[in-house]
């Protein structure tokens, strides 16, 4: 958790972009690689330390940042220009910006900008709001092997379909919302409305899995490492020695943490029911 709240759901999936950006320039001989981040958020910053730990000598375009692209109406300008063709729906200025991956969905800017303005439920895509989830209690057990969720409701899954059916049963039961004004890496603060219901499920289940099969220094530790991976994660450092020499601490102890979570989902709130281990 980035200072405490956020579950880095997009600052994880940079490093993944722009590893497959550099396989792809390695398999096509491209000497650059490029990203539409802008200059003033972590992204631009996520890719390029990226792409150059992974190749040092790859040039690095960003139309964004370097060329005359700063508006949405020099955006269609250029699109027009060079015969890209661009949808009607996105020819108007849009209230807000999201970004959406597996693990999460992501709004900022202009409407959100106001940290004293609620979020209208408009914005919201993959959750219901708690006041509108079922009148009912949904009950969940997820299953760990070595650290990893590995079955729901007693179905072995991929890790894919496995959170993809947690974000069904969480956005159901409006289970990840958070709305937070977060330190960027360089220097501003911005306000985000994020909804993170299966990672948010996972989270708590991992927690509830670790309280009874790691030891009491072990489970201190990992407090103390996990604002450290954090910000190094948030901040594009994913290919760093010191991410990697963390990540050993953490894999060290992943074999002990092995068993099954009972919970219950309900209006927001997530509740650890029971827990029980396994060899």
């Amino acid at each position: 958790l980035y200072e405490g709240i956020y579950l880095l759901g997009t600052s994880i999936a940079r490093p993944l972009i722009a590893k497959r950006q550099i396989e792809i320039a390695n398999l096509t001989n491209a000497d650059a690689v490029s990203h539409g981040a802008t200059g003033k958020g972590n992204d631009q910053v996520r890719f390029e330390i990226g792409y150059y730990s992974l190749k040092p000598n790859i040039k690095v375009i960003a139309p964004g940042r370097e060329w005359d692209l700063s508006s949405r109406t020099s955006l269609i300008a250029y699109a027009e220009k060079h015969q890209i063709p661009v949808p009607k729906d996105k020819r108007g200025d849009a209230p807000f910006s999201v970004d959406a991956n597996l693990l999460h969905v992501s709004a900022e800017g202009k409407i959100l900008e106001d940290p004293w303005i609620e979020p209208e439920e408009y914005i919201f895509s993959r959750t219901k709001s708690p006041f509108d989830a079922p009148n009912k209690v949904t009950e969940i057990t997820i299953d760990f092997k070595d650290g990893d969720p590995v079955a729901l409701n007693g179905k072995h899954l991929s890790p894919a379909s496995l959170l993809y059916e947690l974000n069904i049963l969480g956005g159901e039961n409006g289970i990840g919302r958070i709305d937070l004004v977060e330190n960027r890496f360089v220097g501003m603060k911005s306000r985000g409305v994020y909804e993170t219901p299966g990672g948010t499920i996972l989270y708590e289940a991992h927690r509830a899995m670790e309280s009874v099969t790691l030891d009491k220094e072990t489970m201190h530790k990992k407090e103390r490492v996990m604002a450290a991976y954090a910000e190094l994660v948030y901040n594009g450092y994913w290919f760093s020695k010191k991410r990697i020499n963390l990540q050993k601490i953490i894999d060290k102890n992943k074999n002990k943490v092995n068993g099954t979570v009972s919970l219950k989902v309900y209006k927001g709130n997530v509740t650890i029911m029971s827990r029980k281990t396994s060899s």
